[in-house]
């Protein structure tokens, strides 16, 4: 079990040993940050239920464990899409999944239903529910029925990162599993191994990924080198010079059409610039941007500690907004302007 996944080598031992023993619960939350790797251990918990090479362990090899981790998932403009659990190639490992942001209560109810049959093949039946905090409450109290009454044989797995917005009486009948951001070096060196990036971006990548491997993954370095440049100069525009014009392009060009998509990405790395900037004014060493500390340390020495941080917390708070639609534009314009006032 868990071949290959990086980090969270705790865990893997926890897990291994409740495998072992027979103790997997029967409801379990994987909270942590996105990109760490929960999915990755919910699959192979899953696997270990139906391996046919090792008992109680799943080799990840075997035609059962290669089957429990093909999904066909339907395509998402159909009338049904997703209202039920998608069955991987094997019958006894299901999955359930958004559908424009929000997990359908057709779907729990479902999975209801698949909870309560006992094992084709396996020894058990896996259930993992990916974003479980996209639930509604329809679906989290029709996903209570199952949590109340769980069959022996069939194990639901929760994976998300937000696990404060779940019900409070969903995560009180589950074995909460925390998940830790991935080590910096190791992501780097996975980078490295896999050819993904040469040594240069690799760091820049693992830097930026905050411990998420998906994250550090799927980074396309030119395009965050270019940005990072702009946001740079934006920065001294904003607390060098006071240039309020330009603080507020700069807000503009992030809501254009097309970098609409990029949006938070380009949000994250403006907050890891500044904090990097708030640590060099405290006496510290930049976490991330360490190959532009001399760009860093010139805005550093015009800007003021309480006033980063102010505008750190703004960040924050505009992050947690995103969850509630916020107009994206008027909250640009308001953090840009606060940094050059």
């Amino acid at each position: 079990m868990f071949t290959g996944i990086l980090g969270n080598e705790e865990l893997k031992q926890i897990l291994k040993r409740l495998r072992s023993g027979g103790r997997m619960p029967n409801a379990m939350l994987f909270a942590g940050p996105d990109g760490v790797g929960k999915r990755l251990f919910a699959l192979d918990v899953a696997r270990s239920f139906v391996c046919t090479t090792h008992e109680n362990d799943a080799c990840g090899v075997c035609q059962a464990c290669v089957r429990a981790g093909q999904f066909e998932f339907p395509k998402p403009d159909g009338k049904d899409a997703y209202k039920n659990v998608i069955l991987s190639h094997h019958p006894d490992v299901g999955l359930v999944t958004t559908v424009k942001k929000q997990i359908a209560v057709d779907a729990i109810r479902d999975l209801e239903r698949e909870a309560h049959f006992h094992p084709y093949e396996g020894s058990g039946r896996t259930f993992i529910i990916d974003d479980a905090d996209k639930m509604n409450e329809a679906s989290s109290n029709a996903l209570l029925k199952t949590l109340e009454e769980p069959d022996p044989t069939s194990h639901l797995i929760l994976v998300t990162s937000r696990p404060d917005t779940l019900l409070s009486t969903i995560r009180s009948r589950c074995q909460v599993f925390r998940f830790a951001p991935v080590l910096t070096g190791l992501i780097e060196k996975h980078l490295l191994e896999t050819g993904v990036a040469d040594a240069e971006s690799a760091q820049l990548a693992a830097r930026l990924s905050e411990g998420s491997v998906g994250r550090a993954i799927s980074i396309d370095i030119a395009r965050v080198r270019g940005r990072r440049r702009e946001l740079v100069r934006t920065l001294d525009a904003a607390f060098v010079r006071g240039d309020f014009a330009a603080a507020l392009h700069t807000g503009e060009v992030l809501n254009e059409p097309k970098n609409k998509d990029n949006f938070e990405d380009d949000l994250e790395m403006l907050l890891t610039l500044i904090r990097d900037i708030w640590t060099i004014t405290l006496g510290g060493e930049p976490a991330v941007h360490t190959d532009i500390r001399p760009e860093l340390e010139h805005i550093a020495r015009a800007a003021g500690p309480k006033h980063l941080s102010a505008i750190i917390e703004q960040i924050g708070l505009t992050q947690e907004r995103f969850f509630v639609n916020i107009n994206r534009k008027l909250a640009a314009d308001a953090l840009f302007t606060a940094m050059a006032a």
